[in-house]
Formats: C-alpha cells, structure tokens, sequence
C-alpha cells in the first residue's frame, strides 16, 4: 500500500498508458482488414503506399510489447518499488507514439497529428517521472 501512495501519479498513468495501446492493439487484431483498408486509402498519396501492413504491424507490435511492459511495470511498481521495466514500457509508448506521428506528419493529416500529441505528453510526463 506504501508503494501506491508513493507513486500515485506514475501508477495513474501507467494505467492511462496500458489502456491506451492494449485497447489500440485490441481493436487493430479484432479489425485488421478494415484498419488496412482505411490505411491504405490513408497513405495511398505518400511513400508509404507499398508498405502499410508491415507498418501496421509494426505498430501492432510496438503497441502490444508497449502495453505489456507497462503492466508489468505496474505491478512491480506497486509490488516492490521497482521502475525500470515501467520506464522501458513508457519508452516504448513515446516511440510508438513517435511512429504515429510521423505517420500522420507524412500523410499531411494535422488533426491526427495533433491528436497524437495530445497523448505524447502524459507519455513523455511518465518518462520524466519514471526516470527521476
């Protein structure tokens, strides 16, 4: 109980960040063909037009190893005070925030973009705060 008060914050947006990919990964294994459809339409006008499965995947699989790294941090965060596979899981987020980004950048979809952002900065706060 100690540790869940001592790390409120952190575990909160743990949480923030497990739900976020595991919810993301979820939907992207649940409706493959019809996020690669959208995808494709997506980026059918930037260099990325003749590879968007493996870049889903890739997302896919950043987003679910992302997840599962920040559950395991969350346990052993509350467990035993011990952050490092948190900050590895919330590293791992800011990248796989950073790949969406640059994705919606490519694609010239600024309202994606920003929406990515949105949730760049708790990602980022939780780096900060796992790293200090």
């Amino acid at each position: 109980m100690a540790n869940i008060m001592t790390y409120t914050t952190e575990l909160l947006l743990l949480l923030f960040v497990i739900i976020t990919f595991l919810q993301s990964a979820v939907d992207k294994i649940l409706d493959w063909k019809g996020n690669l459809a959208w995808l494709k339409g997506h980026f059918s006008k930037t260099p990325f037009k003749n590879i968007v499965p493996l870049l889903l995947g890739t997302v896919l699989v950043t987003e679910i190893v992302a997840g599962l790294l920040c559950t395991i941090g969350f346990y052993r965060l509350c467990a035993a005070g011990e952050s490092s596979i948190a900050l590895a899981g919330a590293i791992l987020a800011c990248l796989a925030l950073l790949m969406l980004l640059l994705g919606q950048r490519i694609a010239k979809d600024y309202d994606g973009a920003r929406t990515i952002a949105i949730y760049f900065v708790p990602a980022i706060f939780l780096v900060f705060l796992l790293h200090s």
